[in-house]
C-alpha cells in the first residue's frame, strides 16, 4: 500500500501508539476540525509513577453540551491543574535517567497559561520532538473529513478505552523507573519513554510496528 499519510487527533502529551508515528511516517495530517470529545488523550495522559499508574486530564471549559472544533476548545484554569500535573510529573520521574536533560524545556508549561488545547498540546509535541531531534512533516487539516480513502492511516479514533484497528502496534518493554517493584506497564504517555530512554526512544518507537 502507498501511504499518502497519518491522521492524528490532537493529544496532551500523548501516548506512545500515537506519537510513534511521527517517527516512522513521511507525512502526518493533524485533525484541527473535529468536534471535541470526552475521555479521549486529547487532554489527558497517563504516566507511571511509585504506586502505579495515574491519569493527568487537562480541565477544558464546558459550553453546555454545545459542539466545538478542538481547534476552539478553551483550557479552564480555574482550578490548579497545572502545578498538579507538574508536581506529579516531578514525582514520577525526577529519578529517571533523563529527566533532568528535558525538565527545563517542559517546565514552562506548567507555569505559563495557554489558551487554547490544542496549542499546548503541539507546543508540548514540537518540544518534545525537537528534544529528540525528530522533523516530521505535520500539517493541519483545512476541514473535517470523515472517511480517507485507501493509503491514508486514520488514528483519530484511538482513545484510553477503544484501541485502533488501522496499524499493528507493539510496544515494546524498555527501562521503567519502578521496574524493581512493578511489571512493566505498556503505552504510556510518551514521556515516560523519553524520561527513561532519553534519545534510545526513537529506536525504540521504530521497533513498535
Amino acid at each position: 500500500m502507498n501511504l499518502e499519510a497519518t491522521i492524528l487527533s490532537t493529544a496532551y502529551l500523548p501516548p506512545i501508539q500515537l506519537f510513534a508515528p511521527l517517527v516512522f511516517n513521511d507525512k502526518t495530517l493533524l485533525e484541527q476540525h473535529e468536534n471535541y470529545t470526552k475521555q479521549t488523550y486529547r487532554n489527558r495522559c497517563t504516566i507511571l509513577g511509585a504506586n502505579g499508574t495515574l491519569d493527568l486530564i487537562v480541565p477544558i471549559v464546558k459550553n453546555s453540551g454545545i459542539k466545538i472544533p478542538i481547534k476552539d476548545v478553551l483550557i479552564d484554569y480555574a482550578t490548579p491543574w497545572q502545578k498538579i500535573h507538574w508536581k506529579a510529573i516531578e514525582s514520577a520521574y525526577k529519578s529517571s535517567p533523563y529527566f533532568e536533560h528535558i525538565e527545563d524545556s517542559l517546565r514552562p508549561f506548567y507555569y505559563e497559561q495557554t489558551k487554547y488545547l490544542f496549542d499546548l498540546n503541539q507546543k508540548l509535541i514540537d518540544t518534545l520532538l525537537d528534544f529528540l531531534e525528530i522533523r516530521p512533516n505535520i500539517e493541519s487539516t483545512k476541514e473535517f473529513t470523515h472517511d480517507y480513502p485507501e493509503g491514508y492511516i486514520d488514528l483519530r479514533g484511538i482513545s484510553p478505552k477503544h484501541e485502533n484497528k488501522a496499524y499493528s502496534f507493539n510496544c515494546v518493554p524498555y527501562y521503567q523507573v519502578f521496574s524493581h517493584k512493578q511489571p512493566f506497564v505498556p503505552d504510556l504517555s510518551i514521556i515516560d519513554l523519553i524520561c527513561n530512554e532519553g534519545l534510545f526512544s526513537v529506536d525504540i518507537m521504530r521497533k513498535t510496528i
